[in-house]
């Protein structure tokens, strides 16, 4: 993926620790150290990917609180620093941020007639708290519509390309651009609607919402990645096939498999890893919103 001459954002809170030591990008894609104690990143892949597949909230799992998309609003954050990252890992990440920006900003108005407002990217390292909840590392990505941020711990996307074979940094633009997708779903109005549902719907009532939530997320970051091509020719050879590869690693299926041996359609989520490279695939071929109703789709 080409991103070194591309601006990076100033929508950045970086919360993580200074002195860091984060490694480079480049050959198999984003390479961040780990060893921070406590659980090993390949234990935080297990445990948050898999309870997402199990329809489990990872927190409640793990003991760590509760955090739920819209929940209990909490004291605003406190934050180390602000504007684009000067490490390699964190300029990466501002810098897809950055190029969400730019197309959403222009789509979002044309397409659906709405002044786009960016979230805001918190870095953070091993936990930190959002007006969802505390959330630790563990969770891996996520979306609070409460403040409209996005939290990611940049050694998840690490873990994700060692323990689950999503390898390149195409498939960690992947991640970022589906966790913005949220926040295009939240500024729709979408989310607000869906949570309504939710808590008037049966409990496989309630997921088979969640699932058509996150793949218009994957859709639309598919959306992103075709007009981030077509305006700035981001993408190298194999880009997509990392894209894809990432979102086949995250389907509940797959992660059902990997934690309890079977699948448990009614449990999932997420969606199945055929169901999240198909509606990636849609977005990016198609470039519109509306090519991302999943509601509307008979089958998701």
């Amino acid at each position: 993926m080409r991103w070194q001459d591309y601006r990076q954002s100033d929508n950045v809170d970086d919360q993580r620790g200074s002195g860091g030591g984060f490694g480079g990008l480049g050959g198999g894609g984003m390479r961040i150290p780990i060893g921070r104690g406590g659980i090993g990143i390949g234990g935080l892949i297990v445990v948050g990917l898999v309870s997402w597949a199990l329809g489990i909230n990872p927190l409640v799992l793990l003991g760590a609180g509760d955090l739920l998309e819209g929940g209990p609003m909490m004291s605003e954050p406190q934050r180390r620093s602000s504007g684009p990252p000067q490490d390699e890992a964190g300029r990466f990440a501002s810098a897809v941020l950055a190029q969400t920006e730019d197309v959403w900003k222009v789509v979002m108005p044309q397409q659906a007639g709405k002044e786009y407002t960016p979230p805001r990217l918190v870095l953070y390292s091993g936990a930190t708290q959002s007006n969802c909840g505390f959330a630790q590392a563990q969770v891996g990505p996520f979306y609070c519509p409460a403040d409209k941020r996005l939290y990611i711990d940049l050694d998840f996307l690490t873990g994700m390309q060692r323990r689950l074979g999503a390898q390149g940094d195409f498939a960690a633009a992947y991640v970022i651009a589906h966790e913005v997708g949220h926040h295009v779903e939240n500024e729709l109005g979408i989310l607000a609607k869906v949570q309504q549902a939710q808590r008037q719907a049966a409990t496989a009532q309630g997921n088979a919402l969640s699932v058509r939530t996150e793949l218009m997320a994957d859709c639309l970051a598919g959306v992103w990645a075709h007009h981030a091509e077509r305006n700035w020719k981001i993408l190298e050879q194999g880009d997509i096939q990392e894209a894809t590869n990432a979102a086949a690693a995250v389907g509940d299926d797959r992660l059902q498999r990997m934690g309890q041996g079977h699948v448990a359609p009614d449990s999932f989520t997420h969606g199945s890893s055929q169901q999240r490279v198909r509606w990636f695939q849609t977005g990016f071929t198609a470039g519109t919103i509306n090519s991302c109703n999943t509601f509307a789709a008979a089958q998701p």
